[in-house]
């Protein structure tokens, strides 16, 4: 027999290559820099990072942690990092400052934000915290709702109470060591405060807004990158069905974050905490109403110049093309 010249062999591998024979690996076409939040927010973003249905479009990540989504969105708008997750009002803050883009909405997490406040000062009304030192991570989604709506509405401005600016996963030592009175939090800290006999949940934010978290991008990437952006919304629907059939699954994941983290919580308590987190990626059709609201306080408390253009701050497109 013939021995294969080395360009017969190159040939063919080239050829195996072109028909997919040579393997199952893919090669990795563009890589993407994730931010997302490790709060309960940012979970659904985790389970998809640790998932492999990223890699197994061909996609690459490059992993971007931080307490609280809003410090997301000032990496994107400082084009540190190319996509993220964060609520509502940060989201259009990022449109107004660096012109980010939503290409998903991911989650409802209203009930997943509350205030909390120490049980031995027994408080049951958030008038209340007239004169008390609240715990709040300044300038997030849930903060500036906090202020710009929840506080005001129980007729509590700027300067009636203390505002401490803190990190949410710093929150629950500081009620622990009575620095501070109460907290403004995510999941699970909440439940964790509560089990631990620390605090007392004095409200969710779930009647006041639903809270949708978006899964935004800068313009430049989604300009560049068309077709990553459609292959990596393809990932998400293949999260959705896990977390909608295979739910142990996804908990084992998330479970696994939290307690690698230090984070002493039995699974009664990280199951609380999850089942506040309403999980559906998609494209709703009426997410302008409640943006639209959304950013007349921002305006109004001057956080934002304008309100935006929703057909420029929204792009249903990529997620239609992923669902075709």
């Amino acid at each position: 027999m013939r021995s294969m010249t080395r360009r017969q062999y190159l040939a063919a591998s080239a050829s195996m290559l072109a028909l997919g024979l040579a393997g199952t690996r893919p090669a990795f076409a563009q890589t993407i820099r994730q931010g997302y939040q490790t709060n309960i927010w940012g979970m659904p973003t985790y389970y998809l990072l640790k998932s492999g249905l990223l890699e197994k479009r061909g996609i690459k990540v490059e992993e971007f942690a931080v307490p609280s989504g809003n410090l997301t969105m000032q990496q994107m708008v400082a084009r540190q990092v190319d996509l993220g997750t964060y609520a509502g009002p940060s989201f259009t803050i990022g449109h107004d400052k660096g012109g980010l883009v939503a290409i998903a909405q991911i989650e409802h997490v209203g009930k997943t934000a509350q205030i909390v406040t120490r049980k031995d000062l027994a408080i049951t009304k958030v008038e209340q915290l007239r004169g008390l030192k609240v715990a709040n991570q300044t300038g997030s989604s849930i903060g500036n709702l906090f202020v710009d709506v929840v506080a005001r509405n129980a007729g509590l401005g700027k300067g009636d109470f203390q505002e401490v600016r803190m990190n949410v996963n710093d929150m629950v030592a500081a009620m622990a060591a009575k620095t501070v009175d109460a907290m403004v939090n995510v999941e699970p800290y909440n439940e964790i405060a509560v089990a631990e006999g620390i605090g007392t949940s004095l409200m969710d934010f779930s009647g006041v807004d639903k809270i949708p978290v978006f899964m935004a991008a800068t313009p430049d990437f989604v300009d560049k990158h068309p077709d990553t952006v459609v292959a990596y919304l393809k990932a998400w629907q293949e999260v959705a069905r896990d977390f909608k059939d295979n739910p142990g699954k996804v908990a084992d994941v998330i479970y696994a974050f939290f307690t690698s983290k230090g984070y002493s919580m039995t699974r009664e308590t990280f199951a609380k905490a999850l089942a506040r987190v309403e999980v559906d990626p998609g494209f709703p059709s009426d997410l302008v109403p409640g943006l639209q609201r959304d950013a007349e306080v921002l305006l109004r408390e001057k956080k934002i110049s304008a309100v935006p253009d929703w057909k420029k701050a929204l792009r249903p497109d990529f997620w239609a093309k992923a669902s075709s």
